[in-house]
Formats: structure tokens, sequence, C-alpha cells
């Protein structure tokens, strides 16, 4: 019986589900169309981004040398000792300045904090309160013995956060996309995206219940059904002024602030540590851990260890795991099927990185799978569109019981665009979830958050900045809910992670507290 749960699971996941209309029309004046008895949705995303815009500062500037300089700022332990207890607080003071040395008078830089002990292989992330005026304070807690460094980023100065988060809200087009029609046996190629100025005749890929919309130029005597696949690629448009952009220059992201003061010794004179066993519901606070010896420890709950394969196929048995995301959650199955090798792949008659995965094992009833979420996915490779849908769509499909975990994992495809369309992602992914809990209270819901990555990489499209806004949209929407979170990014800045993809051992913590939450 469990058998044939598990084929008939199989092919309910594998299996076209037509969620969305599809119609040949005329160019509709709105990437988002609208409809009666939805509003309540459309508040909800506009009370998020209310609170984003509150955050984020509006500055106007003439002259690149009136912005924040991190070479000219500096950073002070307030209240210094000679040596520190496990435990106790460390607050640092950041006064910064600009080009021409003077002292800033308003707020709103993009900072990143951590403290770290490199021979120990420890880091912890630092909270950041911000007093408007050129000075934050920088609250640590010091949660391992020995010597310990500070690191202090300035990675968008307040001016470059203006102009970002300014640009982000124009459009759509910094991003194309190329769809692939069929038309008997030859391939037939179009624009598509989430707003596409023409005249034209549109394919509309509508879900009108989520308000999700995609559109395709519609091919001469081609029908919009006959779309097959997608591929991104970059437009040369630009929301920054020549000016603005001038703050993105690389030797500008991600500098170090100058410190006062060197390493802090701290003692193991008393020590303190979460005792309750991580579980779904629990809130996760900021920093919600720290890194010691390679491993990760919640500040808010215990992680149980994993470290032997007989452990972690006794937590996996019978269980069937949705994956529905990014590829960092891709990650997630690639790692298990790593390190479990009775964990077997599927073919699911896809091809390229991003084709649906199922991996089993049959004798103990496991079945992971990954499967990736719906418009946006910006990848020059190509990929079949028939085969995904939108998350909450997919939640949908899932009966749920003890043994049903649903990761979500949402965030990098999404800093190209305007934040709504990640808000509107989000608040509809919560819905599902809400419905899922309804019908099946037991099923286990993790949400991952996103990862840090390059500062290399271009900021208009995928700063870091960007995916910090999303990173506290995303806790403030799920905050009500019984859901674990695994926090990717506070994990991979005590890490130290600049790199879309982190190595094993930080997935694999990753995986860590997701198996603590499931059993």
């Amino acid at each position: 019986r469990a058998f044939e749960t598990m084929l008939q699971s199989i092919c309910i996941w594998v299996l076209l589900t037509k969620t969305y209309s599809i119609k040949d029309n005329r160019r509709r004046t709105s990437p988002l169309p609208s409809h009666s008895g939805m509003e309540w949705e459309e508040k909800d995303v506009r009370g998020v981004l209310r609170k984003l815009d509150q955050l984020m500062p509006d500055v106007t500037f003439t002259d690149i040398k009136t912005t924040t300089s991190a070479k000219n700022s500096k950073a002070t332990i307030l209240s210094p000792k000679d040596s520190y207890c496990i435990g106790d607080p460390l607050i640092v003071q950041l006064d910064l300045y600009n080009h021409l040395g003077n002292r800033k008078e308003y707020g709103g830089d993009f900072l990143q904090a951590r403290i770290y002990s490199s021979s120990l292989k420890a880091g912890v992330s630092g909270h950041i309160e911000d007093h408007k005026n050129g000075t934050y304070l920088v609250h640590f807690t010091l949660f391992w013995e020995g010597k310990v460094r500070a690191s202090l980023r300035l990675i968008n100065p307040s001016e470059g956060v203006s102009a970002l988060w300014a640009a982000r809200k124009r459009g759509y087009n910094k991003i194309g996309f190329r769809g692939r029609f069929l038309k008997g046996t030859l391939d037939v190629f179009s624009d598509c995206g989430f707003n596409i100025a023409t005249k034209e005749e549109l394919c509309e890929y509508l879900d009108r219940r989520d308000k999700e919309s995609f559109y395709c130029v519609k091919p001469k005597n081609v029908s919009c059904d006959a779309l097959v696949s997608l591929k991104s690629y970059n437009k040369p448009i630009s929301y920054l002024t020549a000016l603005e952009k001038r703050l993105f220059d690389r030797s500008n992201i991600g500098a170090e602030i100058p410190q006062a003061f060197g390493d802090i010794s701290v003692a193991a004179c008393k020590k303190t540590m979460a005792s309750e066993k991580c579980q779904v519901g629990m809130n996760s606070p900021s920093p919600s851990g720290f890194v010691w010896q390679n491993q990760w420890h919640p500040v808010f709950c215990n992680v149980s260890t994993f470290n032997t394969l007989e452990r972690i196929n006794t937590c996996l048995e019978r269980k069937l795991i949705y994956l529905l995301g990014d590829s960092t959650v891709r990650q997630w199955i690639e790692y298990l099927t790593k390190r479990v090798n009775t964990l077997k792949y599927l073919d699911s008659h896809g091809a390229g990185k991003h084709r649906n995965l199922i991996a089993v094992d049959m004798e103990r009833n496991i079945q992971i799978q990954w499967k990736k979420h719906n418009h946006p996915l910006v990848t020059a490779s190509e990929y079949m569109v028939r085969d995904h849908n939108y998350v909450a769509r997919e939640i949908d499909l899932v009966a749920g019981d003890k043994d049903t975990v649903v990761v979500i994992g949402l965030g990098q495809h999404f800093r190209p665009f305007p934040i709504e369309l990640f808000i509107r992602r989000a608040i509809n992914a919560r819905g599902a979830i809400q419905r899922l809990l309804l019908r099946s209270p037991d099923t286990k819901v993790i949400i991952k958050g996103e990862n840090t990555r390059e500062v290399s990489i271009e900021q208009e499209i995928f700063a870091d900045f960007h995916g910090y806004a999303q990173h506290l949209a995303l806790k403030d929407i799920f905050r009500d809910l019984k859901v674990g979170f695994v926090d990717a990014w506070d994990m991979t800045v005590a890490y130290g992670m600049n790199i879309l993809h982190p190595p094993d051992h930080v997935v694999g913590n990753q995986i860590d507290m997701f198996l603590t939450y499931i059993c």
C-alpha cells in the first residue's frame, strides 16, 4: 500500500496541472489584472510595501564626495573591557563620514556586521541600530571563548540604497525573457515578460485567483498553448542616473570601516545556551544563531545532531518532502542524495539544471521532490514551462499528513523586479499554507530564507540590498504562521559567505536545522 501511495504521489507531482488560463488577447496596460473580491490581497501587498518604505532613506545628492565613505568612517567599542565573558553583550559604535571628511547627518546606509574567530571557525552577525544621524550601534553577543575580531562593512551608502530602492520601483525591464513556441516541427521565438509595451497581440498566462500574470508576444499563426520553454537575458536598461551608477563601483561595495580596536578577549566565566528543541511555530530572532566549529547553533532552540547516516535515515523514514523554490533549495536535495546513498533519482524526463528532481528510497519509503517556482526564473539556460507551477498552486495539491513536509524557498530570482511581485507571491504562498494546515494540521511547513551572494554582481539587478528587503518582507509575512524558519540570511552572514550557492558545510547546517524541525 505504501508503494502504491508513493507512486500515486509521484504521478500527481509529474502530471501537468493547468492552473492558469491562457488567452490570445490585445495588450493590457497593467501587468497585473484586477479582479473583484481580491481587494484584501492588494491591501496586504501595500501594507508590507509601506513598512519597507518607512525603513528606506530618500536621499538626493549632487556630488559623489558627499556620500558615505567607509575609509573616512570609524568604529569604536562602547565601554570597552580588558576581557569579556561568554554571553556578554558587545556594542560597537559606528560614526560615518563622507568623502570630504564631514560627518554624515542622516542614516539609511546598508551595513553588514559580524564578529568571528577564524581559528575556531566561529562567527555571528550583529544587530544594527540606526540612529538616523550618521551614528549606528551594532549589538553583538559573545558566544564563544577565545580571541574575537570584528568585520564592519559598508555594503551600500545611504545614497546608493535610496537610488536602488527608487530604481527597483520603476519597472520590470532590466531582465527580458525569450519564449520558444512550437509550430509543427519548427521553433518560433517571441519576447515574453511581466509587462510588454507593444501593440502586437499578446498571449496572457494568467492565474486569476492569485492575480499572477505573464505575457508573450503571440507569434503569427501559432497558438499560445504552444509555448514550450523560456530563458532570460539582461537588457541594456538602467533606472539609475550616471551619477548614481558611480556609487556602485566595485571598490565602494562591501568596504571595511576602520576600527579603533583590535582583538577582543572572551573567557568562559559564564555560559548561556538554549535548552528547548527547535520546533515549528517558534519565533526566530535576529541574530538567530551563531557558528562555532563550523556548526550552526540557534540562540532560541537546540538543533539535533545528524552526523550519522542512521540518524538521517531514521528521521527521513516514510517522509514525503516537497521542496519548492529556487536553486538554493535544490541544493538541499543534491546534498541529501550525496549524503544518503540509498536515495536514488527517478528519471523525470527533463533536461538541464532546472528539471524537476525526484529522489526515492523504496525500502524506507522516503520521497524527496524539488520543483522550481514559476515566473520569474532568471537564467540563460532554457527551461521548460509546462512542468512547473506557482508555489501556492503546488501547495494546494498537497494532501498532507504527519509525515509530509513542504519547504518553500523564494527570493534570488525576484531581485531584478519591483518588490510587489515578490510580496504578492509570498502572500499567495501564505494563503496556501493556511489552507494546507486547515486540512492537515500535522503537516510540517518550513520557510528557507535567501542567502547572501557575491558583491561583484550587477548591483541594480542582484544586490544583497534587494535580498535583505525581501528577507524582511518574508519574515513579516510568515511571522504568525506555525512554520519553521531556516534563517539562511543570518547563517550566511555569520559564516562570512558571499556566494549564491554556499559550500556543503553551510548547506549541511541548513539541513540539520530542517531535520530538527521535522523529527
